[in-house]
């Protein structure tokens, strides 16, 4: 096994416990990066040899090392990934995850770059570094024995993997199955089209948020934007409310809606458009139409630093909007997915928007992801979500 060493100048961010290192904290004096091949296990030391720990590699890459273990023993192998996905699956039960989860949530599991969604008997595998994509066998085999699941699709159709010299790519790693499939959320059904539908074909992380709305919604109408297959509002609707109207500017979504609704038996409370959410918020304020509780759950604004101010600034706009949609007395639920909008920000976000739309707000919930998605601090990447109820006085 190759051995690596970090520059006498590179700080103490790896050794006190984040799994990167980037090309340019390697001593390129002592390293023997060049032997080392791409998707290879090495090991890496201080630049005075004092061992931080284990993980795979790829020169290609700008983070060039991820850690997968800082236990000098430890045998990167089959066996390893089979033990580490049945910790983490134990770890979800004891929280109580047990039909539908994030099982593996990269870094904060210890394994990085690998996500596993599982759909109660489903798997939805992406793995997005060349370190752990070579060890996909592996991690098939530790779910099967494990679950012996009805089926396991990847989804590794995603930009980043091009970064690592990968080719995006899906399908199935087990015998084909249908991928369409029903899961059972809150005591809700849930169509999930594995294949096709966005990231894994659900978005899990608001599974614990989507219970957070039942008190606010009942006997309210509500209008959702950006609303995807509908989750948050079949769940407002489920608990209660008087009305439900969800916007979303792809077809594909609104046909899904049109799918999870009745399968609930709501279908005479939901109802979809197929509209640009953007324009029409827009378009309703100056009309001065309002709702009990407005809903906001767009995409990230940004993906990358250098952009920034721009979705500082969506991210004001559309819940500026949202404000003067909502009735004094009450409430906007908003959401931001993007890591690069730290908590303390987003909060500064809706306060400068509620200054602008004149309305004073109290705050009633403020969450990150579920808890199937743990979040490691110091590591901004694990903790991306936020999630906030506030009423709108």
């Amino acid at each position: 096994m190759k051995s690596l060493f970090l520059n006498k100048n590179a700080g103490n961010r790896v050794e006190n416990g984040h799994p990167w290192v980037f090309a340019n904290e390697i001593n390129r004096g002592k390293a023997l990066d060049a032997a080392a091949k791409a998707g290879e296990i090495v090991n890496l030391f201080t630049h005075d040899k004092k061992f931080i720990g284990k993980g795979y590699i790829n020169p290609q890459s700008q983070i060039m090392i991820r850690l997968l273990t800082r236990n000098r023993e430890e045998v990167i192998d089959e066996q390893f990934f089979y033990n580490k996905i049945n910790q983490a699956w134990a770890y979800r039960q004891t929280l109580g995850y047990i039909e539908n989860c994030r099982l593996i949530f990269g870094e904060a599991d210890d394994i990085p770059q690998l996500i596993i969604d599982k759909f109660n008997d489903y798997f939805v595998v992406q793995t997005l570094a060349l370190g752990i994509d070579v060890w996909k066998p592996a991690i098939v085999s530790a779910i099967e024995k494990i679950f012996s699941p009805k089926g396991i699709y990847e989804r590794n159709d995603v930009p980043v993997r091009e970064l690592e010299g990968m080719e995006q790519q899906k399908g199935f790693l087990s015998a084909p199955f249908d991928t369409n499939i029903v899961i059972k959320e809150n005591g809700i059904k849930i169509n999930v089209d594995i294949a096709n539908g966005q990231k894994t074909g659900y978005f899990l992380d608001q599974q614990d948020n989507r219970r957070a709305i039942q008190n606010i919604v009942k006997d309210a109408d509500v209008l959702g934007a950006f609303c995807y297959t509908g989750s948050f509002e079949i769940a407002a609707a489920q608990y209660g409310a008087k009305s439900v109207l969800g916007l979303d500017i792809s077809q594909a979504a609104i046909d899904m809606c049109n799918k999870n609704a009745p399968l609930n038996g709501l279908e005479s409370t939901c109802h979809f458009e197929c509209v640009n959410a953007f324009d029409v918020l827009k378009e309703w304020s100056k009309e001065g139409k309002q709702w009990d509780v407005v809903m906001l759950d767009p995409p990230s604004f940004t993906k990358n630093r250098s952009t920034i101010d721009k979705a500082v600034a969506g991210y004001k706009e559309i819940n500026l909007r949202g404000m003067k949609l909502v009735k004094p007395g009450g409430f906007l639920v908003s959401s931001s997915c993007t890591n690069l909008v730290q908590p303390e920000l987003f909060l500064d976000i809706i306060q400068m928007a509620a200054k602008d739309a004149k309305r004073k707000i109290r705050q009633v919930v403020f969450n990150a992801q579920s808890a199937d998605h743990p979040i490691i601090r110091g590591q901004e990447n694990t903790h991306y979500l936020k999630f906030l109820i506030v009423q709108v006085l």
